[in-house]
């Protein structure tokens, strides 16, 4: 029988238990996979701790992987036995060797991207691609502040905004994530360890703020983002890496200079069909083109998928990480 990471209860990286699980034939609208590689994400930790529940428990987590297909189920006309996919969508389940499969949630893989490169990528590049070509649609001479810009998503950020003609700003934690950083187009790593990054950013745009701010951290640094702006510029909030946004007043967004702000998710941005596709074939022309190039530094085995939270918790993980069936 297959395995899987299954989680009974929400908690510590302890609760993720290796298992054997039952798949069955694909139902109508269905494909049954065999995954060949599964993105780690911080969205795992928060379906794991409880922060965005599950529909049930006990669940399998993780929402990014690539795979083979083994067999579709009724109604399932553009893909067959032996195609290579892949997804970073709901429903959970990624962290599995087969399971059962939306159809209309994969993307067949061009020949271009092999299968390891599609699990890193996915989520991460699907995340990047709307980041800056719809939530704020960066335009060349545009200068913009990336949080955790050695990170999965910041390394891929840093690189297509690069590709756009945009200047980049980012934020690390360590002199050595700041050259990854740079190495992938980053213009002025700031190690915030030891920097005021809203000095930094201030101080490297002459008072004048930044376009956009793209923060995956959260509460350690929402209020200082505010702060790095330009007047009516774009807060795109998209991830808590370091605990929830506390509450605030929006008038602080008028008295900060008319600012915008937005919480998106992948999940809204991709929800159509087209979309979803649009936003795929969007990464795999940059990553063909080699405009974007996604690094994986860290492979663990699926069954130790308790041990890659941890290190992904602690800041201890640069780009992205896969988990392998």
């Amino acid at each position: 029988m297959p395995h899987a990471i299954v989680l009974s209860e929400t908690g510590g990286p302890e609760n993720l238990r290796w298992q054997e699980v039952t798949v069955g034939e694909p139902g109508p609208g269905q494909v049954r996979l065999r995954h060949t590689a599964i993105g780690l994400n911080f969205i795992d930790v928060y379906h794991r701790t409880g922060l965005y529940p599950l529909p049930s428990l006990p669940a399998v987590i993780g929402l990014e992987a690539a795979g083979i297909v083994e067999a579709v189920g009724p109604g399932v006309s553009d893909l067959t036995a032996g195609t290579r996919v892949a997804y970073a969508s709901p429903p959970a389940g990624a962290y599995a060797e087969v399971r059962l499969m939306p159809a209309d949630r994969l993307v067949a893989l061009p020949d271009g991207i092999d299968d390891a490169h599609a699990a890193a990528m996915m989520l991460k590049g699907m995340t990047a691609e709307y980041l800056l070509c719809r939530t704020y649609k960066v335009k060349a001479g545009d200068t913009i502040l990336v949080h955790a810009a050695s990170g999965g998503v910041g390394l891929i950020v840093c690189q297509w905004a690069k590709h756009l003609g945009v200047q980049v700003i980012g934020t690390v934690g360590s002199d050595a994530k700041a050259e990854l950083a740079r190495a992938h187009g980053c213009d002025h790593p700031i190690v915030y360890t030891r920097e005021n990054f809203v000095d930094q950013a201030k101080a490297l745009t002459g008072g004048a703020g930044v376009a956009v701010v793209y923060d995956s951290v959260g509460k350690d640094t929402f209020m200082g983002s505010l702060d790095c702006l330009a007047p009516m510029g774009m807060m795109v909030s998209f991830g808590n890496a370091s605990g929830a946004v506390p509450s605030f007043e929006p008038g602080i967004l008028s008295a900060k200079g008319s600012l915008f702000l937005t919480r998106p998710t992948l999940m809204t941005y991709t929800a159509k069909r087209a979309d979803l596709v649009a936003s795929a074939r969007a990464l795999f022309e940059v990553v063909l083109k080699g405009a974007v190039t996604v690094e994986i530094n860290q492979r663990y085995p699926l069954r130790d998928a308790a041990q890659a939270h941890r290190d992904l918790e602690a800041r201890k993980t640069t780009g992205s990480t896969l988990l392998m069936p």
